[in-house]
């Protein structure tokens, strides 16, 4: 059995590359795009695929690539199902609004490295990557596989993991470091609606307002172009509201801003929604119609209390909404919300009951993704709490999230990591950056878990 001091050495020597290829990666703007032939995501995913299978192969990993959707790299012996499965994405959302710092021009600058992806989820996965690289060094003797699956789609639709199934078996168990620690065992279930009205001849008359390109990303900055000039603009700029707001005259009328705060629609209450702020805004000077009904309806709760569908239970915890997407074109209102739901809660009782408060609106359900749960006394979930707690002498406990991550499409799945108690939430956010301390430390949880769960001695 190898001791902890040649564990730490070999991750030691393993350090500045695994800092070099995540800056790689992170210089390659996989945002989804369109379709090309061999790229069904686009070609940036399908580069990032491409690039991090190669870097794979040169650490020595087996490498397979499922025609542009997805990849794996594995290490060890034996079958796929009863293989150790590390599931994580190399996607990224769009820019967004706020950065002061290039998102794909990676930098370390006061001990964090800042770009898209990251933290989510390029960092946590060079972090496993390199893992299975230190257990390949040390040369411990596997009882199982052990299988590191990349997909390119996991913040849109996750087709790319619905076509890895059909060409390759999935592992029963495993965990993505897409999370949080200490272990994730529980996740709530993902309903994504579309909620369209008319416009209203009536009132403030609304000539634009397109926002949000995910409904998992909570805008932060909202525009929309309304009839009137300057009084109107300066109506706006006198009133008083908790949130900044700017009006101005344009020749076509009066363009009003609002600044809010992004982030992840699965924790809606760290992020301050400019849609929402929006529709308050519109609602205070006359807007009728589907607008004042979504003012009405959501503005800026993340809970559900005024839309009739606040929800909690004791297991997973409280519904969370938020509200990711509008537009406004053609006398038409479209609206995009993200819930995640409590795992105890009939998912199709709150479109109905959504529905039953729109009267003016038509509620389709665009996504509905059921609850996901993990035994607390799992040997996986046991394993992984003593390598969290082992290297970092913390105390680890199972925790229920209302993010979807890929443990989701195992039997037995769960999430583990990589963001530590206390840091803050960068996924979705402006300047996303990891500590770089934090990714070392999760290069070395993730060795030991894997030694843990896939080696033929005791660890």
């Amino acid at each position: 059995m190898v001791t902890r001091e040649q564990i730490e050495q070999v991750c030691q020597t393993l350090e500045q590359p695994m800092l070099e290829t995540l800056q790689t990666l992170i210089r390659i703007p996989s945002v989804k795009g369109e379709a090309e032939e061999g790229a069904p995501f686009g070609r940036p995913a399908r580069q990032a695929l491409d690039q991090a299978l190669a870097i794979c192969e040169k650490l020595g990993f087996a490498c397979y690539n499922a025609d542009g959707y997805a990849g794996h790299a594995d290490i060890g012996e034996g079958s796929a199902e009863d293989a150790l499965a590390i599931l994580g994405h190399l996607d990224v959302v769009p820019i967004g609004d706020g950065w002061t710092l290039p998102p794909f021009e990676p930098v370390i600058r006061d001990g964090r490295m800042y770009g898209r992806g990251s933290s989510d989820d390029k960092g946590p996965v060079v972090a496993a990557m390199y893992a299975m690289a230190a257990v390949r060094q040390l040369q411990v003797p596997l009882k199982r596989k052990v299988r590191l699956i990349l997909g390119t789609d996991e913040e849109s639709g996750w087709d790319d993991i619905a076509h890895y199934r059909e060409v390759c078996a999935m592992p029963r168990q495993g965990f993505s470091p897409d999370a949080d620690y200490p272990v994730i065992n529980i996740e709530k279930g993902l309903l994504c609606m579309e909620l369209s009205g008319k416009l209203s001849d009536d009132g403030l008359q609304v000539k634009s307002f397109s926002v949000g390109e995910r409904h998992n990303v909570v805008p932060g900055i909202a525009e929309a172009l309304v009839a009137g000039d300057g009084a109107l603009a300066d109506r706006i700029n006198q009133a008083s509201f908790p949130f900044p707001v700017k009006a101005e005259c344009t020749g076509d009328g009066v363009m009003i801003h609002t600044e809010g705060i992004p982030g992840h629609a699965a924790m809606p209450e760290l992020g301050r929604n400019a849609i929402g702020q929006m529709l308050l805004v519109l609602r205070e000077f006359g807007v009728k119609g589907a607008l004042r009904s979504l003012a009405d309806a959501i503005g800026m709760e993340y809970d559900g209390s005024s839309l009739g569908i606040r929800a909690c239970d004791e297991v997973s915890g409280p519904l969370t909404l938020n509200l990711g997407i509008i537009r406004v074109e053609d006398g038409l209102v479209r609206a995009v919300v993200d819930l995640r739901c409590p795992i105890l809660l009939d998912q199709m009782a709150l479109v109905r009951r959504a529905q039953g408060k729109l009267t003016d609106m038509k509620v389709t359900v665009l996504t509905c993704k059921g609850p996901h749960a993990v035994s607390e006394n799992s040997d996986l979930v046991i394993k992984l709490l003593e390598a969290y707690e082992q290297v970092t002498g913390l105390q680890g406990k199972a925790l229920a999230i209302g993010g979807g991550t890929y443990a989701k499409c195992l039997e037995e799945g769960v999430a583990f990591g990589a963001l530590f108690p206390g840091e803050t939430e960068m996924a979705h956010q402006a300047d996303e950056y990891i500590s770089v301390e934090d990714l070392k430390k999760n290069l070395r949880i993730f060795t030991l878990a894997i030694l843990k769960l896939a080696a033929q001695e005791a660890y």
